[in-house]
């Protein structure tokens, strides 16, 4: 299982790829997988917002795992960590405890969304997470969860002993310089722009949905960083920030399924509504980064 320890470096939020009748397209996930895995990345994440998590069935949840644990261990051993979060919190628990069944090795959960409920309510969310006894990482995106976390809140769960560390997703670059330097346990950025930033902020590494495209250059960034190299990490980064910017120049995932359907990745760019594909504009806009590097 993932610990504080270990939690660190390039986390890569996977897409789910679909096939253009709207159905998994599990070779894609595998061979996209084993890329990202042999690019030298530090962990994956399965069922993210960025892998259309809102939209997946259960057996698919089963089935996206599976294959992901294997093409893990076909390539090299890297962390899986599984995107487990609910409305409510029962049911959390419960697909937590059936990550960890089907061999996830942490869980990434944000406070429910849709309730908009209190800080001692996101709270108890958390505590009942115990359950599951699987390591937790707690996830702040007041954008997609529609709750803001108090820096106090953020610091009562992550003293909580199941809950490894924070993926800081709010996107304001005060609170992660905040959060990194308060917290005893780990930091990761969870805005793909801030990435540099936080990592002078103190934050140990990044969970980048960008990565799923040029992750060498990702894991280059961090580890010269790591290294003492900071302005070699800082020009690095600008050579990717045109990427990233564009990756979010409209609701993801869609952009990032565009692009790499173009590079070869994935054979098709198949969103499941609500989701649409991007734009003819935004698709004249990808010729720059249809090379890979």
């Amino acid at each position: 299982m993932l610990t504080e320890d270990t939690l660190r470096g390039v986390m890569v939020p996977v897409v789910t790829p679909f096939d253009r009748s709207g159905e998994l397209d599990i070779q894609s996930f595998e061979e996209l997988i084993r890329r990202l895995v042999s690019k030298g990345i530090h962990g994956l994440i399965v069922n993210g917002t960025i892998g259309e998590s809102p939209v997946l069935e259960s057996r698919e949840f089963e089935i996206l795992i599976a294959a992901a644990r294997q093409a893990i261990a076909a390539t090299r051993a890297i962390p899986l960590i599984v995107g487990t979060g609910a409305s409510n919190t029962s049911a959390t628990v419960r697909r937590t405890e059936h990550a960890k069944s089907l061999g996830a090795d942490a869980a990434l959960v944000a406070a429910p969304d849709y309730h908009f409920p209190s800080q001692q309510a996101v709270i108890r969310h958390f505590q009942a997470l115990a359950e599951a006894d699987l390591p937790i990482i707690l996830c702040d995106p007041p954008h997609r969860a529609g709750v803001s976390l108090d820096l106090e809140t953020v610091q009562v769960i992550m003293g909580m002993e199941h809950v490894i560390g924070l993926k800081e997703g709010t996107g304001s670059i005060k609170r992660m310089f905040r959060v990194a330097r308060s917290m005893s346990k780990p930091v990761l950025c969870g805005e793909d722009e801030l990435f540099f930033a936080s990592l002078c902020c103190g934050a140990k590494g990044g969970i980048l949905a960008s990565a799923n495209l040029d992750s060498e250059q990702f894991v280059q960034v961090y580890e010269l960083f790591r290294a003492g190299k900071i302005d070699d990490s800082n020009q690095l980064f600008r050579q990717l920030l045109p990427l990233v910017q564009f990756l979010f120049s409209e609701p993801t995932p869609a952009p990032l399924k565009w692009l790499l359907t173009q590079r070869g990745y994935i054979r098709s760019e198949r969103l499941r509504l609500p989701m649409t594909a991007i734009s003819c504009e935004a698709g004249r806009k990808t010729r720059p980064f249809q090379g890979s590097m």
